[in-house]
């Protein structure tokens, strides 16, 4: 059997884990100091700054930062990423207390920001940052500003200089930011005011850089590796919360704050702010590019050399090749090397002079490596003759792509310096044809059976009520492959405790109710069916995949699914269209389905950008029976990290669609080996919308076809091609 009976064991990834010493400030450099620190400190909105207000620098590239801070009955939970080296972005949820107006006893909102480094900090000129705070809310946080940061060794001469070093900034904000201390309008222009009743989520181009302007600074002393303490001029009069509503008194414009650096990771502060209030704060930053454990995997098989043909010519002899059980003798050989580094054959075919070994990774999440422990495996078993590899992995029978390898090439390049450029260059990439003619397959690889059990959470956020709600209980996962492309699967699920089901919130949605009525799923049984289906997937000819899938395919959903995909091997571009035919499933989610039903699909396109950048845009008619297009735009670290954001634009309005006007979020997955630190293919995964409504709701259908292709392709491969000889 290909595996063993399996067993999911929980991984707990506490969030205080320390990530080693504490990190270096600055570095100095003729008398200037420049901010070298992986951990910048951040301001209450989760991003660089002071204590209120914004800096200019920017966070590491790739960093992820979750962050929480309170003061005056005010809770913003922060998430920013730093999506490129210039790029930062950031979602927040609000929570301002003691609100008692418009009817709200405690006012909830939800705030997207973005923010460009137009010019890094030099030994001359400082940092410069532009930034929309809350440019598609309701505006309660609204706010632009530009921002200038410098940093100076601080005061002193020889052995009494002040340890530590000096940032200064200075910035001009409008909105909010603009609100205390207006030098006036700069842009000659009224800005729209704010109005807690508004469904938010739209582009509030109109208000951007609109009306008054107000001047804010500030200095941060960062003492040493361990504690900073920051004081501002802040240029926010809290008009509704303070002047207007009462949930705090604000008395003055300064504000003043110490922080400690706790780990690697975690930063504490405690602040006084605006003359009446004691503020705290909690920044956890991590970076996708730094793992929490090493990767630990046993060496790799050393390269087995052949003699030379001058030495030994008799061990480049092709006699071997004219036995009937030539191929299947070399299979059984080299099947046990595979099957120690979780690699399967499914189809080997071998001439005198070439091998071609089609197999399964089921180990490593890069395919790279998973190549590379293969052309090992084959220089040890194969004859001398046999010079060429052609190692093609597959995906539920797909095969992907055919990696050419020159045996002499391995030999000769193991111990190079340069090993993975030179092996890179010499190199071939191309197309797998769908069946391997005259091949043995994989013997004991087919049928297979696998299953899993572990815990689930299912969160629910957002919630006025209650900002986030779970379910959590027991999962039982199974997997069936009759054959190579053929599978049978499904989970079933226990909800052991949980509140999403006690919400008070009826669904008030217009469109049918094809995800609002999630309340009502979560009511109607505690032990019930998350998925079951069958599926065929197969390499339908030259860069074209197809997949069909019956079942019940999500937890709302069950009926029928097929998508055909075209994906050259060495193209950055795919092309696929998928068509489905769906029935929504009875709110038990036992065997039973409701009335409605729909047929939905989409044609999408997807495109590598280059430096670990995907697009892709899918267009077509979603659950509710409404017709627009989704963008989303993915970050993905050659780890496994990926993040990303999207929107959908639909044919409903945004008074249809209700609060959030339309429908948008953040994907997140991360492999596990990240902090287990050993190969394995698993991954968590995860969306967080601002809302959940029923426009631009797409099907969830198991085993999309882009991923499993493109991880086999050239881009993904030769991209992490450093891991070959791993």
């Amino acid at each position: 059997m290909l595996h063993a009976l399996k067993r999911l064991i929980p991984v707990a990834v506490p969030l205080g884990l320390a990530f080693g010493a504490g990190t270096g400030a600055m570095a100095q450099s003729g008398g200037d100091i420049y901010p070298v620190s992986d951990q910048p400190s951040l301001n209450f909105y989760g991003l660089p700054g002071l204590v209120d207000m914004p800096e200019a620098q920017a966070l590491p590239d790739g960093q992820l930062v979750l962050s929480v801070s309170s003061f005056g009955g005010i809770t913003r939970n922060t998430l920013s990423f730093q999506a490129t080296p210039r790029i930062t972005a950031s979602f927040r949820y609000v929570g301002i207390q003691d609100w008692n107006s418009d009817g709200f006893e405690t006012y909830r909102d939800r705030n997207f920001d973005v923010r460009f480094l137009l010019n890094r900090e030099s030994r001359i000129w400082p940092a410069v940052t532009v930034g929309l705070q809350d440019f598609a809310g309701t505006g309660i946080n609204a706010g632009e500003y530009v921002v200038a940061s410098k940093s100076f060794a601080t005061p002193g001469i020889g052995a009494a200089r002040l340890p530590g070093t000096v940032r200064v900034t200075a910035g001009l904000g409008w909105g909010r930011l603009g609100s205390s201390g207006s030098i006036g309008n700069p842009f000659g222009t009224e800005r729209p005011t704010f109005n807690p009743n508004e469904t938010g989520g739209s582009f509030s181009v109109d208000q951007w850089f609109r009306g008054p302007a107000a001047p804010f600074g500030g200095v941060e002393w960062q003492i040493n590796d361990t504690f900073g303490v920051k004081a501002e001029y802040s240029s926010d009069a809290y008009l509704p919360e303070a002047a207007q509503r009462g949930v705090f008194t604000r008395t003055s414009r300064f504000n003043f704050g110490a922080e400690y650096q706790y780990s690697k990771a975690l930063r504490l502060g405690a602040y006084y702010l605006y003359g009446s209030e004691i503020g705290i704060s909690a920044q956890l930053q991590l970076n996708p590019k730094r793992p929490v454990t090493d990767m630990r995997q046993p060496a790799p098989r050393p390269i087995q050399p052949r003699p030379s043909r001058t030495s030994d010519p008799a061990a480049y002899a092709t006699d071997w090749a004219a036995a009937p059980s030539a191929t299947l003798t070399l299979r059984d050989r080299l099947a046990p090397l595979l099957r120690q580094s979780g690699l399967y054959i499914e189809a080997l075919s071998v001439t005198p002079t070439q091998a071609e070994l089609r197999f399964l990774n089921t180990r490593y999440l890069s395919t790279t490596n998973a190549v590379g422990r293969a052309a090992r495996a084959m220089a040890q078993v194969m004859p001398a003759s046999v010079e060429t590899f052609r190692i093609v992995p597959t995906s539920e029978g797909m095969a992907l792509s055919a990696v050419t390898i020159r045996r002499s090439d391995l030999e000769a390049l193991e111990f190079d310096p340069q090993a993975h450029d030179a092996l890179l260059a010499v190199t071939g990439f191309g197309e797998a044809a769908p069946r391997l003619a005259g091949a043995i397959d994989g013997g004991d690889v087919y049928p297979d059976f696998s299953w899993s059990i572990g815990p689930y959470l299912n969160p629910s956020y957002f919630d006025p009520d209650e900002p986030i709600r779970a379910d959590f209980g027991v999962k039982a996962s199974a997997e069936y492959r009759l054959a190579s492309g053929w599978l049978v699967g499904g989970q079933v699920r226990h909800r052991l405790a949980g509140n999403i089901g006690s919400s008070n919130r009826p669904s008030n949605s217009v469109l049918p109710r094809v995800r609002t009525n999630a309340r009502e799923y979560a009511r109607g049984a505690d032990t019930y069916i998350e998925t079951l289906y069958g599926s065929r997937q197969w390499k339908t000819g030259q860069n074209t995949y197809a997949r069909v899938t019956a079942g019940y395919l999500e937890s709302m959903f069950g009926g029928v699914s097929a998508e055909l995909l075209w994906k050259p091997v060495s193209s950055r571009l795919a092309l696929g269209a998928e068509a489905n035919y769906v029935k929504q499933r009875e709110f038990d989610r036992g065997f039973g389905f409701q009335d409605y039903s729909v047929a939905t699909g989409h044609v999408s396109a997807y495109y590598e950008l280059g430096e670990d950048y995907l697009a892709q845009l899918d267009v077509g008619r979603y659950l509710a029976g409404d017709v627009g297009a989704t963008l989303t735009l993915t970050r993905e670290f050659r780890n496994g990290w990926r993040i990303g954001g999207f929107m959908t634009l639909t044919d409903v309005s945004s008074e249809d669609f209700g609060e959030g006007s339309f429908d948008k979020g953040i994907a997140m997955t991360i492999p596990i080996n990240w902090f287990l630190g050993k190969p394995t293919r698993q991954a968590a995964s995860g969306t967080i919308r601002p809302i959940q409504r029923d426009g631009g709701a797409r099907l969830s259908v198991p085993n999309r076809l882009y991923e499993q292709v493109r991880s086999g392709h050239r881009d993904a491969v030769a991209g992490q091609w450093s891991r070959v000889l791993q």
